[in-house]
């Protein structure tokens, strides 16, 4: 590509080697989290939620499992400010769940801030001011000095009206574009503000280091988050904060990296919806903890409800591959995929195993609401035999024989190749109704009856071509002797009679259903299928419909 040349690198490298994160093989605990949702989330939006649409959206976070949920920039609009003080004076905040309010280093934003904070219950105010090489030198025009004291002169605006004002405070500072900021300046900013608020254990103070724009590896966003915990002062009594963005796609590794380098707390949004490619997405990293046996401490047991809020409200809509939120996340269509899920679901029934280990789903998707018959074996013309007759077995009860499940799988195969579209089951149901079931052309079934004495003898009552004719043969068993009676009237030719059957249903009207398949002399196999209330017409319907098969064919 053009111009490659121009883009420098703009990330800094820690000092010293910082490294000790790669030692860690998972991450062992939940963060705290942190919903932005309503903040970062909602400015990226073509058309930002109304004051209604933030309230139920809000109560949504809550049932979630949220404890911390940023809830605006409360100087910046009415709407929001509005929108804070709803919460406060309507007392929709429950007692166990703090909110958050962002503010810049400035006198009157922080004043108004605190305004529309009085009475809160548990209140975070995050203060932020820019420190990266860029902005200073672009946007701002200061220096590092100059810089730093914004940082400082906000801490002490926050001290002073979080003393005038009713309620219960907690302070947060971002170096916002930390990302682009060299390492030694941000932390000697982070430590100026903290010499400010000397936080205590039992007053701690957050120190949140975002990835406002993602402009390196995600390793080395571990390196910078883990010599910031390593060398900020008052370590104890600060609670490190990782916000990522996802410029580079890597928001999530960005996120667990910086776990296992220190952080302890993340800032990020359902689904990663946030201004530019967005925020971190939340509930990819809770479930890649819960995918490792970590309880996330959110709850997405139903995530289709979450995912049908969230695109109501946001107008946005959640891609169909989104890990484990996507509609198709956990669909197979590759026959290969399809019989290895379908075995394994077998097996873990039948072994009754606790351990979750099915090939191709990293996670049961039962735990997060989803269906196995809509949202894991679906057909088209990539699917295989496996699949194809997982959907039957599931959706209807067939049981179909192995190699009748392959010949099924490429009549369904051609059906949606030449129609370009995925089938549904009842459409496979069906095409395999259709194609094998009760077959009554050219040859129809009417009645047997049966004499024995060394062998079987029967009589067999058929319709060919709309004229009644009976059967006589005899045989070893009763099957036998109404396929020796068909080849000896109709001088068909074949061999190999395989028969299996099952109970469609439980209880004393439930229907059997026998397979049967036939082999001609050039070693092609017809299979049929019969359904009846009787056992043995089941089985008779199943070899006619394969007779039938063999003569069309």
């Amino acid at each position: 590509m053009k111009n490659v040349n121009k883009y420098a690198r703009g990330y800094f490298m820690p000092p010293v080697t910082s490294l000790k994160w790669t030692e860690k093989e998972y991450i062992t605990e939940a963060p705290t989290w942190c919903s932005v949702d309503l903040r970062d989330g909602n400015q990226a939006l073509v058309i930002p939620m109304n004051l209604e649409e933030k309230l139920e959206y809000f109560q949504m976070l809550v049932k979630i499992g949220f404890k911390e949920i940023e809830v605006g920039f409360p100087a910046a609009s009415e709407t929001e400010y509005m929108f804070l003080r709803t919460l406060i004076e309507n007392n929709l905040i429950p007692d166990d769940v703090t909110i958050q309010v962002l503010t810049q280093s400035r006198d009157h934003i922080i004043k108004k801030t605190f305004e529309s904070l009085k009475g809160a219950k548990n209140a975070v105010v995050h203060l932020y001011n820019s420190t990266s090489l860029a902005q200073r030198e672009q946007v701002f025009r200061k220096s590092k000095e100059q810089i730093a004291d914004i940082a400082v002169t906000g801490a002490k605006l926050l001290k002073k009206y979080a003393a005038e004002t009713e309620g219960n405070f907690q302070f947060q500072y971002s170096p916002e574009s930390f990302t682009g900021t060299e390492i030694e300046f941000a932390l000697d900013v982070c430590n100026q503000v903290l010499d400010e608020w000397q936080p205590t254990a039992d007053n701690k103070v957050i120190i949140n280091l975002p990835a406002t724009v993602s402009m390196s590896m995600p390793h080395v966003y571990a390196s910078q988050i883990e010599y910031m915990s390593e060398n900020m002062k008052y370590r104890n009594n600060v609670i490190l904060s990782i916000h990522p963005h996802n410029d580079r796609g890597t928001g999530v590794a960005d996120a667990e990296l910086s776990l296992l380098a220190g952080g302890q707390r993340i800032e990020g949004t359902l689904f990663g919806n946030g201004e530019r490619t967005g925020n971190v997405d939340i509930v990819t990293l809770a479930l890649n903890l819960y995918s490792h046996g970590v309880d996330p401490g959110l709850n997405f047991e139903n995530i289709l409800e979450i995912i049908e809020v969230y695109e109501r409200l946001t107008r946005m809509k959640v891609p169909e591959r989104q890990p484990y939120s996507g509609k198709l996340v956990f669909a197979a269509f590759s026959g290969s995929h399809q019989d290895a899920i379908a075995k394994g679901m077998k097996w873990h029934d039948e072994q009754q195993s606790e351990a979750w280990s099915v090939p191709y789903l990293l996670i049961d998707p039962k735990d997060i609401g989803r269906e196995y018959e809509g949202d894991v074996i679906r057909i088209n013309s990539q699917s295989g035999k496996g699949g194809i007759g997982y959907v039957l077995e599931q959706h209807y009860g067939l049981d179909l024989p192995p190699k009748m499940r392959e010949g099924f799988g490429y009549a369904v195969k051609d059906v949606s190749d030449k129609f370009q579209k995925e089938l549904m089951p009842n459409e496979i149901y069906d095409i395999f109704n259709e194609q094998f079931v009760n077959l009554t052309s050219p040859i129809e079934f009417v009645s047997y009856s049966f004499t024995q004495h060394d062998n079987f003898e029967t009589k067999v009552t058929v319709s060919i071509d709309g004229n009644v004719e009976e059967l006589i043969g005899t045989g070893n068993g009763r099957l036998d002797a109404i396929n020796n009676a068909i080849k000896e009237k109709l001088g068909l030719e074949y061999n190999d009679l395989f028969y299996k059957e099952h109970a469609l249903e439980t209880g004393s009207k439930a229907r059997a259903v026998s397979y049967v398949s036939i082999t001609d002399p050039n070693g092609t196999v017809s299979w049929g299928c019969g359904i009846d209330v009787d056992i043995m017409t089941s089985s008779v319907k199943a070899l006619f419909s394969a007779v039938n098969k063999l003569i069309k064919d």
